[in-house]
């Protein structure tokens, strides 16, 4: 059993980054890629970042020892649907030098499978977007938002860069001094913190600033806005506050008050040691106070351990897991 080898891949849209793991839990190679996703890069240059990540991870393994490989990403479903996208992605793990089946799963599955073994359960990811969803038998069931930027993703990135220039602006429409979070928002924007004499020029500088560049950009901001909030700025807290509201609330519209099984919570926002993520586990533990919290870990592990657990020679999936999901020795 121990000359098996599974792939994991966790595609997202920034990096793509691969895990070649054997049975025993070892990880045998690791590679990384710039953003995968086929939605927003498109199918080839997608399979590119794809086929990089498989070679670092491929460095000194004989891709023959590979039985079964998993790709986790965001619009799996977009993916499977799309014959040119699919091919693209099959030619990428061909010219890896491998020859066996892949499994592709959304990335809401691989983040809950990086955080328990569980097999049924809850995730709520926040990074750039916000996405919630049920799982079942180590299965998507119930999906809540996920909505994107237009329609959607409230409490994630985007919204609090968003509304960090929103209320960046209602102040200078009032004629406010804008705080310490709105300094740093003009700085970021404009290259400078200072007013103009007429604050509307301002105003619309800004305008300009943002709807010059695709409006998920906007998502960057968040980053002021949770430095902000640790330094203890009034309005970074409050952003912080409505942002764990809403998260909340994307689960409640999915998950029982009386939900006993884990909730893993996923997503840049959700896993360090930021204020949203303390705000959303104080608000998700008085919600639902018999579910375990849970943090998501490694992406590529998780979708590795998703491969093995379906391979015959595997007769306890959940004991592979803390293997997997170990840090690598």
């Amino acid at each position: 059993m121990s000359g098996t080898v599974v792939i994991g891949l966790d595609v997202g849209g920034t990096s793509t980054r691969a895990a070649a793991v054997d049975l025993d839990g070892t990880r045998l190679g690791t590679g990384r890629g710039g953003g995968g996703n086929p939605t927003s890069h498109g199918a080839d240059a997608a399979a590119r970042e794809l086929l990089t990540a498989l070679r670092g991870a491929l460095t000194g393994v004989d891709p023959a020892r590979v039985r079964a490989g998993t790709i986790g990403l965001a619009g799996a479903g977009r993916l499977l649907a799309d014959p040119a996208g699919r091919a693209a992605f099959d030619r990428a793990w061909r010219d890896a030098g491998l020859r066996c089946p892949y499994a592709v799963h959304g990335d809401a599955l691989v983040a809950y499978a990086s955080g328990t073994a569980s097999p049924d359960g809850t995730v709520l990811i926040a990074g750039t977007g916000a996405i919630a969803a049920t799982v079942h038998d180590l299965r998507l069931d119930r999906i809540a938002d996920g909505h994107g930027w237009l329609l959607g993703d409230a409490g994630s990135g985007f919204w609090l860069g968003r509304e960090a220039v929103r209320r960046l602006l209602a102040d200078l429409d009032s004629g406010r001094t804008p705080d310490a979070l709105g300094w740093q928002v003009l700085t970021d924007l404009l290259g400078t913190a200072d007013v103009a004499a007429r604050p509307r020029d301002t105003v619309d500088s800004t305008v300009q600033a943002v709807t010059r560049r695709p409006p998920i950009e906007l998502a960057r901001l968040a980053p002021l806005v949770v430095t902000a909030a640790v330094a203890g700025q009034p309005t970074a807290t409050a952003l912080i506050a409505e942002a764990a509201d809403h998260l909340v609330e994307i689960v409640r519209r999915i998950l029982p008050a009386d939900a006993a099984t884990p909730i893993v919570l996923g997503g840049g926002l959700l896993t360090g040691a930021t204020p949203l993520a303390a705000a959303v586990r104080e608000a998700a533990g008085r919600h639902w106070p018999h579910a375990l919290l849970c943090s998501a870990g490694d992406g590529a592990a998780a979708a590795a351990w998703l491969a093995a657990r379906d391979l015959p020679e595997v007769d306890d999936p959940e004991a592979l897991h803390p293997l997997f999901l170990a840090p690598p020795r």
